[in-house]
């Protein structure tokens, strides 16, 4: 079998998996919930849960994959051979692959706004607009535009395809090459759009007082719903459960720092939040916007280019904001496939070019499945729900978060003795003050935490 594939430096292996963390849940799922639960004091929240609940069950994972060098399956596989737990890896595998196919479906979205921006046709007029005027008539010209895409059979789909491909080329590439050099280029453009709207943000008329709802904390809005959703928050945004930080950990040379990885980590996936909402927040309050919720897609996709329809350089700026969630989109849809192709290729001894194969092609009818969901297939419902928003369902609310409450009892009270230490400590070699913290947080904490977030999503 060949060598196992490994990062070529330092700051691939961050810009790599920081770039499979980002994703669009910072994007769209942070605001919102900001806008809702009192601004800061759900930050605050969050921010206590990253550290709390995000970096531990973190570590957990890197522990796993680059103690191990192996898929999510193969880990346990190595470690317990006659056991069972290597069924936690792969409910993370097929959670991975589920929310892979209908995640492809919305990075194709991106692409397509992109496309209509940098061509005009997003801000061209539509008949339903023209009885409203004002804010209300851009309202209604996005919400029709974004709704005659998605409920579309051929266009979505088109662009769907053009993300596979763009995904397979990335990935035949191979890690060093493919993954690691793409890393190097896309996170760095990704930060600097952020910094760019960030300070365009700042000049808009009402900023400050976008800045103070952000930033000033309305602790009245909290209860136990309002930490569940940061829980919630702090768990998905790091890409949790999911088998990437397995994965990814499996091609961290032996000498990597773990615990300053995952700090590194998720202060920067935290900063994408804290910057998004430094743009959002600004927007909406000086473009009359401030009064619409901010949820999932509404705000991606009709909000924010409201907001640039009122701006000079309208396609520019919108232009610029999709590259931007594009970039987030094909970090992560990178990540969610090499999942599977690590698996294909430890498990079954394929060669990359099969495994990459045997991983995508089969999307382009899961992904087409999902996407026609959205439209002709619309009238498949399963307990109330579509396709899409079924995957969407079963695989982040439940199958997530089993597979970490399995990673954390294991690695917590079943991993050989001294496991988790000694990867913490390099074998000894640096010394690690927070390992009793950790230790403790995956043994007791995080297993009853991440139980609270399962039970919550069916309340």
């Amino acid at each position: 079998m060949a060598a196992k594939a490994q990062f070529g430096s330092k700051i691939g292996l961050i810009a790599a998996t920081v770039g499979s963390a980002v994703g669009l849940g910072n994007v769209w799922r942070f605001p919102a919930e900001a806008q809702a639960n009192g601004g800061a004091a759900f930050l605050l929240l969050y921010m206590a849960c990253v550290f709390l609940l995000g970096i531990p069950v973190m570590l957990a994972e890197f522990s796993l994959g680059r103690g191990q060098r192996s898929d999510a399956v193969g880990v346990f596989k190595r470690l317990a051979p006659r056991s069972s737990w290597w069924i936690g890896g792969a409910i993370a595998i097929l959670a991975s692959y589920l929310i892979l196919s209908f995640y492809m479906v919305v990075a194709g979205w991106t692409l397509e706004y992109m496309w209509q921006s940098i061509t005009g046709a997003l801000y061209a007029p539509v008949t339903e607009a023209t009885a409203h005027t004002g804010i209300e008539a851009l309202d209604v010209q996005f919400k029709t535009r974004m709704e005659e895409y998605i409920l579309q059979d051929v266009r979505p789909l088109v662009m769907t395809y053009i993300m596979l491909a763009i995904n397979l080329g990335i990935l035949l590439m191979g890690v060093q090459k493919g993954i690691e050099k793409m890393s190097n280029v896309l996170m760095p453009v990704l930060f600097a759009l952020l910094l760019a709207f960030a300070c365009v943000a700042m000049t808009f008329p009402e900023a400050a007082e976008g800045l103070r709802f952000f930033l000033h904390p309305d602790f009245s809005k909290i209860d136990a719903s309002v930490v569940v959703n940061a829980l919630g928050q702090a768990f998905f945004s790091l890409s949790l459960g999911m088998g990437i930080l397995i994965t990814y950990s499996s091609y961290f040379p032996k000498d990597t720092r773990l615990t300053r990885t995952a700090v590194t980590v998720s202060l920067l996936d935290m900063l994408v939040a804290v910057m998004m909402g430094f743009i959002i927040f600004p927007a909406v309050k000086s473009f009359g916007l401030d009064s619409e919720g901010l949820e999932g897609a509404t705000l991606v996709f009709v909000t924010l280019p409201e907001v640039f329809a009122q701006m000079p350089l309208t396609e520019l700026w919108s232009s610029l904001f999709f590259l931007l969630l594009m970039v987030a989109a094909l970090t992560s849809t990178i990540s969610l496939a090499e999942v599977s192709i690590a698996f294909m290729q430890d498990r079954f001894g394929l060669r990359r070019t099969t495994a990459c194969l045997a991983v995508i092609l089969p999307l382009f009818l899961l992904s087409t499945i999902c996407s026609l969901s959205q439209g002709s297939l619309s009238w498949i419902k399963v307990a109330g729900l579509n396709i899409f928003s079924l995957l969407d369902t079963v695989a982040t609310n439940i199958m997530l978060p089993v597979a970490s409450i399995i990673t954390c009892v294991y690695i917590g009270w079943f991993a050989p003795k001294g496991y988790l230490r000694n990867e913490l400590t390099n074998h000894g070699a640096i010394a690690s003050r927070a390992y009793p913290v950790v230790q403790a947080i995956v043994r007791y904490v995080a297993p009853a935490i991440i139980a609270l977030i399962l039970i919550a999503s069916f309340l």
